[in-house]
C-alpha cells in the first residue's frame, strides 16, 4: 500500500527536493509577480462591479456615486501599498502583519492580525475562484447549476499545482495573470479608440430600470455610500501577501519585494480606474447573481460577444480569478508555518514537504475553502458578504505597529537619518487612520449582511491559537531538564508478554523479552473463547515453555480492558517498578493484506501509551510480503 501511495503522490506531486535545493526555489521579479499579486490583480474585475451594485440599491441615479468612491478606493490602495513597501524593508524576514504587530504591539494585536490574514486567506480563496466560475457562466449559463462542482474541482487543482512547488505553480499561473493584465489594458485601449473615432458601445444591460431597493435620503444615503465604499475595498485584498513572503524573492530580497508590491499597485490602480470609467460611460448595471459580470459585459460592449477577442478575455478574466485564489496559496503556508515556530499553531504546519513547500498549510487552507464554498452553495454574492474584515484588521494594526517600528528608530537613528525615518512615519501614519476608518465602516455596513460569521470565525481561532500557545508551553515546562529534579531510575522491570497463539513471532517476542534480563516475565493472554484458551495452555505446556502464562477471563470478548485490569494491578503492586509490555506483531507488505487481519495489536498499543509506569515494546516480525524474502526462525 505504501508503494502504491508514494507512487501515485510521486505522479500528482513530483520528486523529492533536496534540502540544500531551496535557493533554486526563490523567485525572480517576473514569476513572483503572478504568484504574489494574482489577486489584488484579480480584484479588479469584481471590485468595480461590487461598487455599482451597492450603488444601484438606490436607483439609476445613485451611480453617480461611482466615481467617488472609486477614486477613494484607488487612493487608499495607492496608501496601502506605500505602506508595505516599507514592512518589506523593515522586516525582509516575512511575516507581515503579525511579525510587525508582535514586535512592536506585543502578543495579543499579533495573534489578532494573525486569525485575520488566516481567515481572509480562507475567503480569498472562495470568493475568487466562485467569482472565476461567475466568469465561466456568464459565457455558458448552461454551466451555472454545476458551479459547486466546478469550483470544488478549481480548489483541487490549485493545490495540488502548489504541492508540486512555489516556481511550478508561478509558471503555471503566469499565463494567465499575464493575459488577463493584456486584456484589460486592450479592452480600455479599444474603448478608448471607439470613443475617440467612433461611438462607444452601450453595455448590454444599460436600458434595464434598477428598482430601488433600500432607503435613500439624508443619512440613508451616506449610508449606502459607505456600503458601497466597504465592497469596492475588496480591491485592496492580497496587497500584504508580499510582505508575508519576502524571504520567497532572489536577492536582493526586500528591494525586489518592493519593486515587485509598486508594480503590482501600479497596474491593480490602472485597471481598476479604468474599468470603473469604463462601466460608467457604458451604463453596465451589475446583478446580485454576478452573471452576466460587469466586466464581460464591457468586453462584449467593446468587441462584440461572438469576437475571438471576447472569448480570450473571458477565459482570461476567469483564469485569472481562479487563480488569484493562489496569492492565498502562497501566502496562509508561509503565515501559518511561522506561527507554527512561534507555537501558536500545530508544529507540522512548519515542515517543508517533498517539494520544499509547506504542503500541511497548502491542505489545510484547501480544506477550509472547500468547506466554505460548499457551505454558501457557491453563491458570490453571499461569500463576498464575509470579505475584508480580515484584510482591513490586519492591515490598521500593520501599519499602526510601523508607526511604533519607526518611533523605536528614531531614538537610535542619526540625525541625518531621521528625516527619512519621519517621512516613513508619516505614510504608516497615514495608513494606519485610513485602514482604521475602512474597517468602521466595513464593520458597521457588512455585520447585518453575514460578515458577523467573519469575526465569529477571528475570536474562534484566535482562542485556539492562545490555547495552542499555552499547551506548548505547559509540556515545554514539563519536559525541561531539571523541572523535577533528575530522573530517577525505575528499581525493577517486570516483562510482560501479550500472547493470543503460539506462534513465531510469539516465540521471538519470548526471546526478545528474556534477553533484555527483566527482574520478572511473564506471558499473558485474554480468554475470549474457553476452548481455544483451554488449547492455547496444552500447547503451552507441550512445548516446554518455562515461563508463567497468566489468563484473564473476557466474558464480553473485550481485549483491551482484562489487560490493562492485569496490567494495574502488578503497578500497584510495585508503584516504583516499571512494567514492559512485549506486543508480538506480524508485518504484511501489502494494503489488501491489512484488511484481511484485525488490528487490535495497534489499538491496544495506543490505549497502554496513556497507563502510568507502563513502558510499550512492539516486536515486529516481516512476513515474505513484507521483507521479499524467506521469514525469519
Amino acid at each position: 500500500m505504501a508503494l502504491a501511495v508514494d507512487a501515485v503522490k510521486r505522479v500528482l506531486v513530483g520528486r523529492p527536493l533536496r534540502s540544500n535545493q531551496l535557493g533554486e526555489t526563490l523567485l525572480p521579479k517576473w514569476l513572483a509577480l503572478p504568484i504574489f499579486c494574482s489577486d489584488p490583480i484579480s480584484s479588479v474585475a469584481y471590485a468595480t462591479e461590487e461598487i455599482l451594485l451597492v450603488s444601484g440599491f438606490g436607483g439609476a441615479a445613485y451611480l453617480t456615486l461611482s466615481k467617488p468612491i472609486a477614486a477613494l478606493v484607488a487612493l487608499l490602495l495607492v496608501v496601502v501599498v506605500a505602506s508595505y513597501r516599507q514592512t518589506c524593508y523593515a522586516y525582509p524576514s516575512g511575516g507581515g502583519a503579525f511579525v510587525v504587530s508582535r514586535d512592536n504591539l506585543g502578543a495579543t494585536a499579533a495573534l489578532t492580525a494573525a486569525a485575520a490574514l488566516l481567515v481572509d486567506y480562507v475567503m480569498t480563496v472562495a470568493v475568487s475562484v466562485v467569482a472565476g466560475v461567475v466568469a465561466i457562466t456568464s459565457a455558458a449559463p448552461s454551466l451555472q447549476k454545476h458551479a459547486v462542482v466546478l469550483s470544488v474541482g478549481f480548489v483541487i487543482l490549485i493545490a495540488l499545482v502548489n504541492l508540486r512547488g512555489v516556481r511550478e505553480s508561478g509558471r503555471a499561473f503566469a499565463v494567465p495573470t499575464y493575459t488577463f493584465i493584456v486584456g484589460v489594458f486592450l479592452l480600455l485601449a479599444f474603448a478608448l479608440g471607439h470613443e475617440l473615432f467612433g461611438h462607444l458601445p452601450q453595455a448590454v444591460s444599460a436600458h434595464e430600470q434598477l428598482t430601488r431597493s433600500t432607503d435613500v435620503g439624508g443619512l440613508a444615503t451616506v449610508f449606502l455610500a459607505l456600503r458601497a465604499f466597504s465592497s469596492g475595498c475588496t480591491a485592496l485584498t492580497g496587497v500584504e501577501a508580499i510582505s508575508n513572503g519576502v524571504p520567497g524573492f532572489q536577492p536582493p530580497k526586500s528591494r525586489n519585494a518592493a519593486r515587485t508590491l509598486v508594480t503590482m499597485g501600479g497596474l491593480a490602480v490602472t485597471m481598476f480606474v479604468g474599468i470603473t470609467v469604463l462601466a460608467i460611460a457604458t451604463h453596465a448595471r451589475a446583478y446580485a447573481s454576478g452573471s452576466p459580470s460587469v466586466i464581460s459585459q464591457l468586453a462584449a460592449a467593446v468587441w462584440g460577444r461572438h469576437s475571438v477577442l471576447f472569448v480570450v478575455f473571458q477565459i482570461a478574466t476567469a483564469g485569472i480569478l481562479i487563480l488569484a485564489a493562489n496569492t492565498a496559496f502562497s501566502g496562509f503556508p508561509t503565515l501559518a508555518s511561522i506561527l507554527a515556530q512561534n507555537r501558536y499553531l500545530p508544529r507540522q504546519l512548519a515542515a517543508r514537504g517533498d517539494r520544499l513547500v509547506f504542503s500541511n498549510g497548502i491542505l489545510l487552507l484547501a480544506g477550509a475553502a472547500l468547506a466554505l464554498i460548499v457551505g454558501f452553495d457557491a453563491n458570490i454574492d453571499r461569500l463576498i458578504q464575509l470579505y475584508i474584515i480580515g484584510v482591513f484588521t490586519s492591515f490598521t494594526l500593520s501599519q499602526y505597529g510601523m508607526v511604533k517600528h519607526w518611533r523605536r528608530e528614531l531614538g537610535t537613528a542619526r540625525p541625518t537619518e531621521r528625516g527619512r525615518i519621519r517621512r516613513a512615519q508619516a505614510v504608516n501614519l497615514l495608513g494606519a487612520v485610513a485602514t482604521a476608518l475602512v474597517l468602521v465602516i466595513v464593520v458597521i455596513t457588512k455585520v447585518e449582511h453575514g460578515a458577523w460569521i467573519a469575526i465569529v470565525a477571528m475570536v474562534l481561532l484566535f482562542l485556539v491559537m492562545r490555547g495552542i500557545r499555552r499547551h506548548y508551553d505547559a509540556v515545554s515546562d514539563e519536559l525541561a531538564v531539571g523541572a523535577s529534579g533528575p530522573a530517577i531510575a525505575p528499581s525493577r522491570n517486570h516483562a510482560i508478554v501479550l500472547v493470543s497463539k503460539i506462534h513465531r513471532p510469539t516465540l521471538q517476542a519470548l526471546a526478545f523479552a528474556r534477553s533484555t534480563r527483566p527482574f520478572s516475565l511473564d506471558a499473558l493472554t485474554v480468554g475470549v473463547d474457553h476452548e481455544a484458551t483451554e488449547a492455547l495452555a496444552r500447547e503451552w505446556d507441550a512445548h516446554g515453555i518455562d515461563i508463567p502464562l497468566h489468563v484473564m477471563d473476557s466474558p464480553y470478548r473485550e481485549i483491551t480492558r482484562p489487560v490493562l485490569t492485569y496490567l494495574r494491578d502488578v503497578h500497584r503492586a510495585s508503584p516504583r517498578d516499571v512494567v514492559t509490555v512485549f506486543l508480538p506483531e506480524y508485518v504484511v507488505g501489502h494494503w489488501w493484506e491489512q484488511l484481511l487481519h484485525n488490528q487490535s495489536a495497534i489499538r491496544l498499543k495506543a490505549r497502554l501509551l496513556f497507563e502510568p509506569g507502563v513502558i510499550v515494546i512492539s516486536v515486529p516480525y516481516q512476513l515474505r510480503s513484507a521483507a521479499g524474502r524467506e521469514p525469519s526462525t
